[in-house]
């Protein structure tokens, strides 16, 4: 027998719902920066005549801020911390929701020689070796802890090149990109936000296709037991919605210049709990 949320939520994707009503994602930068949000929520909302209000910040952030019943649902790209997330009891499950790549940018002239490498400890530790500056988020955020795994693999300790050729500028993927960008560093950031940012200068891709820079989104309700405040039914079928046929669609269908961004990676028999 299906759980009672899965007919709750099925009954508000029937028939709109009352277009006041709205929930609070809790969600990382990347997201919001690249444009996927605002080329999905529409179609949740047309479809619901529900909100969706988001609060794009770096996934420590937002995992904290729903640990403190700010929010509904949780959509981040942590792997790690999403599973202790769900083992706390702060979610009853995580669900796969999509997926893209990191990749290491770099200015044009390339002072570390890593332009084409599919090796990102291997070109981390030529950029430390070399002293070349690195722009790192330096958040707490999904893409930090993935940068920090990286640097760890490589064998570089970069705690003690901070204020060095390693800066840290505690603030956001697109910020970051920009901090990059002025002062000629390399740096890592997701693919989306990449694709998404204008004034690139000579800047481009120089590290990809290494099988590390993987990175898996997941999305989960605010479980209702911890936080009473959550909007249980809503936020589900906002989940179930994002996670099936339509919602899938919907992410496969954002791209930028001709390029998709981000690739599903749901499967039916996880609508609805």
């Amino acid at each position: 027998m299906k759980p009672i949320h899965a007919f709750l939520a099925a009954a508000l994707l029937a028939s709109p719902v009352a277009a006041q009503d709205f929930i609070l994602v809790q969600s990382t930068t990347s997201t919001q920066n690249s444009g996927l949000f605002d080329h999905i929520l529409p179609m949740f909302a047309e479809k619901t005549g529900a909100e969706v209000r988001v609060v794009a910040v770096g996934t420590g952030q937002a995992i904290n801020n729903a640990m403190n019943c700010d929010g509904d649902v949780l959509l981040v790209h942590a792997r790690a911390r999403e599973d202790k997330f769900v083992a706390d009891g702060y979610a009853s499950r995580r669900y796969d929701v999509m997926y893209n790549d990191f990749v290491v940018i770099g200015p044009g002239a390339d002072p570390a020689g890593v332009a084409g490498s599919t090796d990102a400890a291997g070109a981390l530790a030529k950029i430390a070796a070399a002293g070349a500056p690195f722009a790192s988020r330096g958040d707490d955020s999904g893409t930090h802890t993935a940068e920090l795994n990286l640097w760890k693999k490589a064998g570089v300790d970069v705690a003690a090149a901070s204020g060095g050729w390693y800066r840290e500028t505690g603030s956001g993927m697109g910020a970051t990109i920009n901090v990059a960008v002025g002062m000629g560093a390399y740096a890592l950031t997701d693919r989306a936000t990449w694709s998404s940012y204008g004034d690139k200068g000579d800047f481009k891709v120089v590290v990809e296709g290494d099988p590390v820079l993987f990175n898996p989104y997941g999305v989960m309700l605010i479980s209702p037991e911890k936080c009473p405040s959550v909007k249980a039914e809503l936020g589900q079928a906002f989940i179930d919605w994002l996670v099936g046929p339509e919602g899938q669609a919907a992410i496969a269908s954002f791209a930028i210049g001709g390029d998709q961004q981000f690739f599903p990676s749901a499967t039916a028999e996880k609508v609805g709990g």
